[in-house]
């Protein structure tokens, strides 16, 4: 009897590593089609982050099963890539009716921001006037928070750094700053992977 039981442990240990590493970065999930959805970026234990190739797909980790070696979900590569569009489209439709000029801006780490001074579509540029002076982005960088509030996706720490001083009495314009803007962007960019 206490062999059974010692050899019932002893398989359950030499399981339960495999189980625990079969959703690391890297590895193929398949979908219920047996086609490959793509591969885990990331697994935090509760949300698996799976690059289709065309979206990075946050799938909760117990939607996934191992079947037959493999890790698989309930869906194609095809129903996850239509339900992420639909997603971005909603948020990004969300975005756009929230981002006018005017309106407040929270920093990604919830601290007020400034407002929307002005919106460039022309150029893709919004500018964001600050008390220490004016940041431009791009309409990518804003999103609606889960309670409608207008976002930069950057940190307080971020926007004050790459804010650019306004003399008083300047007059604060879009035009030439585009380059500025790209490499200011970029850079926050980079820096926002590096922390994530």
């Amino acid at each position: 009897m206490k062999f059974a039981k010692l050899a019932l442990i002893a398989s359950a240990m030499t399981v339960a590593p495999f189980a625990a590493n079969a959703q690391d970065v890297g590895t193929t999930i398949y979908g219920n089609d047996d086609a490959a959805i793509g591969t885990v970026e990331a697994n935090d234990g509760t949300t698996v982050t799976v690059d289709t190739g065309s979206y990075m797909a946050p799938l909760p980790a117990n939607a996934l099963a191992e079947r037959e070696g493999k890790w698989t979900v309930n869906a194609t590569q095809t129903q996850i890539n239509d339900m992420m569009a639909a997603q971005m489209a909603e948020a990004n439709a969300k975005r756009d009716a929230a981002l006018s000029e005017g309106a407040m801006v929270m920093s990604a780490d919830g601290m007020p921001a400034g407002t929307i001074y002005t919106i460039d579509n022309e150029v893709d540029a919004v500018i964001v006037e600050r008390d220490g002076g004016i940041i431009t982005l791009k309409r990518e960088h804003f999103a609606v928070d889960p309670n409608g509030a207008l976002m930069a996706l950057f940190s307080m720490e971020q926007i004050a750094a790459n804010t650019v001083e306004v003399p008083e009495g300047a007059e604060i314009s879009v035009a030439g700053s585009d380059a500025t803007m790209d490499s200011d962007v970029e850079a926050m960019d980079a820096e926002t992977a590096t922390d994530g």
